[in-house]
């Protein structure tokens, strides 16, 4: 069976072309074809640094023991979703990290995550290069999730005025909580109808025995070990951060902007400490983890390359094109009886296939006028979506898959439901 992303790229590609002859826009496209492919690499090449600097922070988590400890933990929920994969193999820990990470709105952190989390799903594939249901399910969670904390859209609403920039944090948890159901329903409705399902796990990967734990196995590094000094320093380091951050907040014109600082500006430095010092504690030498997960890194920019330059070459071609805005106007009459601002419509469009321009259009509304009807909705249409396509080209590229199988409709449906459930608790709630 050919993949689902043929007809996908093949039709926005005619589509472009089609569109750009009717509006003479040829030109345009030409340009948009070279400046988009170069733009492409340039985000791969941009992602080698937070790629290295990320994994190599798993790293020190994954041999310091914090991964098999988040995967416990949450053992109950991961296995019920993901019955094909081993409660303790490292791709759960991975996801869970991942998931985390987009709750929490660090987008930096979250895509190394997930890449890693998707490299050993593959390892566990039956069928290499064919996406298992367990990779479809995650990539369908992934661009769902449920996000408590939209730090960069309140940044931009505070940068603009609005009166109460975190206003969206409740619409954007209610959107994204639909979505992401919507995301597991839609993904196990697709792989039952998919009639070339996939085998179950070999029993080679099926049989092999699970890493042991504390109970009867050989431990982490330095697990069990009292390293006095090391505590005494990671623990009397967070006790300062904590007086700092209190001091911080106390020190803001308002509470809700100081807990806003805290949490734009202080979660990722705070949590890249926190594992290089759970490292420390476990007698991790962490310099070198670091290093040897970091090489990872480029070779995760190398794969995801050409994935990235034909979808988003592509996508910049569509909306040099004037087919996005055609499909736009095509769509008013109809967004319109349903109430939705014909401001907000380009950028529930535009989001699954250009995040930065979603972004760019959604900052183009909050600035014109902060505290409208039209504002609010865009805000909470980019904090609970995804970049779906981006995301597509990213993880299953650098895992290597070429058949995404029902991934791309799982993730566009539950793109729906979000952008759904936006429009109706915002308009409920304004």
């Amino acid at each position: 069976m050919k993949s689902p992303m043929n007809g996908v790229w093949f039709g926005l590609l005619l589509a472009a072309v089609l569109s750009a002859a009717a509006s003479g826009n040829m030109e345009a496209v030409t340009k948009a074809s070279f400046a988009s492919a170069k733009s492409a690499v340039e985000l791969a090449i941009g992602l080698i640094g937070p790629m290295a600097l990320w994994l190599g922070l798993m790293k020190i988590a994954e041999e310091g023991g914090l991964l098999k400890l988040l995967a416990k933990g949450l053992r109950p929920v991961m296995t019920r979703l993901f019955p094909d994969i081993p409660a303790d193999h490292p791709a759960m820990s991975s996801m869970i990290l991942n998931l985390s990470s987009n709750a929490l709105g660090l987008g930096n952190a979250a895509t190394p995550f997930g890449v890693k989390a998707m490299t050993e799903l593959e390892k566990l594939n039956p069928r290499p290069g064919r996406a298992t249901n367990a990779m479809c399910l995650f990539l369908a969670i992934n661009t769902s999730n449920v996000t408590f904390l939209p730090l960069g859209v309140m940044a931009v609403r505070a940068a603009a005025g609005v009166h109460q920039p975190a206003d969206i944090l409740f619409p954007t948890l209610f959107a994204t909580t639909i979505s992401t159901l919507v995301a597991v329903a839609a993904a196990k409705l697709y792989q039952k109808g998919d009639k070339l399902h996939e085998t179950e796990i070999d029993a080679s990967i099926a049989d092999t025995p699970p890493v042991r734990d504390e109970q009867g196995t050989e431990p982490a590094k330095g697990h069990g070990q009292k390293i006095t000094f090391s505590k005494a320093v990671v623990t009397a380091s967070f006790l300062l951060l904590a007086i700092l951050a209190a001091r911080q907040i106390l020190h803001a014109q308002t509470l809700p902007q100081g807990l806003s600082v805290i949490a734009s500006h202080w979660l990722i430095p705070v949590l890249m400490l926190a594992l290089a010092g759970y490292g420390l504690i476990k007698r991790v030498p962490v310099y070198e983890a670091a290093c040897e997960g970091a090489k990872e890194g480029f070779n995760v920019a190398v794969r995801i390359l050409p994935y990235l330059v034909l979808i988003l070459t592509v996508i910049g071609m569509f909306r040099a094109s004037g087919g996005f805005d055609f499909a736009v106007r095509l769509l008013k009459p109809v967004t319109s009886i349903l109430g939705f601002p014909p401001e907000v419509l380009p950028v529930a469009l535009l989001r699954p296939l250009s995040g930065s321009g979603a972004f760019a259009l959604m900052s183009d509304i909050v600035v014109n006028s902060p505290n409208s009807f039209a504002s609010f909705l865009a805000s909470t249409i980019q904090g609970s979506t995804e970049t779906t396509f981006y995301v597509l080209a990213v993880y299953f590229g650098a895992a290597g898959v070429k058949d995404p199988r029902h991934a791309v409709w799982a993730a566009l449906t539950a793109d729906l439901a979000g952008i759904i459930a936006s429009l109706f608790i915002c308009r409920l709630m304004w």
